[in-house]
């Protein structure tokens, strides 16, 4: 395992750098520290969807597994050219993705980002990791990332939706979105 820290605060940051995983400094707001800054704010609001005491087993073990995933996508993101997550992680999602859409109804309508409290929070997760993916598509298009990270972002956004699908039918239902009509003149 790498190294511990013994103290948080080393003061090395203050000059607005931060290292990176194999000890470069890099600015604060470069491209790599936004996309694995990102991916470390997607774990965060999957922490507080997971703070929610009511989600079933099947969907609370998928959610700590992705967390566990996060981490080593942040890792990966923060040693440039190191790479942790492959097309099995991807897979994994997939079926995921598969099990939990099966017995949802066909989307017809667009649908608002609620429906109860973990349902909220889940579409709160899903905004954030599509805010990752547009991180980890920026760092892309200047630095090589792996391919199989931008399609792991691209699918749990998509799982995370059918989650909240989910569990939104469990709590207070799927709010459909309607059209406001234009203002009268």
């Amino acid at each position: 395992m790498g190294n511990r820290l013994s103290r948080i605060y080393t003061r090395t940051g203050d000059d607005g750098s931060t290292g990176l995983g194999d000890g470069t400094r890099v600015p604060k707001d470069s491209l790599r520290v936004e996309a694995y800054g990102t991916v470390d704010e997607t774990n965060s609001a999957l922490g507080v969807l997971l703070g929610n005491q009511a989600l079933a087993p099947p969907i609370r073990q998928c959610l700590i597994d992705i967390q566990h995933d996060l981490f080593d996508l942040g890792g990966e993101l923060c040693i440039p050219g190191h790479v942790m997550i492959g097309a099995a992680h991807v897979g994994r999602l997939e079926k995921d993705l598969d099990a939990f859409n099966e017995n949802l109804p066909a989307l017809k309508e667009f649908i608002l980002p609620g429906g109860g409290p973990a349902a909220a929070a889940c579409h709160l997760a899903r905004t954030v990791c599509r805010r990752a993916e547009r991180r980890v598509w920026s760092l892309a298009q200047a630095e090589a990332v792996s391919p199989e990270a931008l399609k792991y972002l691209n699918r749990l956004s998509d799982l995370l939706f059918v989650i909240a699908r989910v569990l939104a039918r469990a709590e207070e239902g799927e709010v459909i979105w309607r059209r406001t009509p234009p203002p009268q003149p």
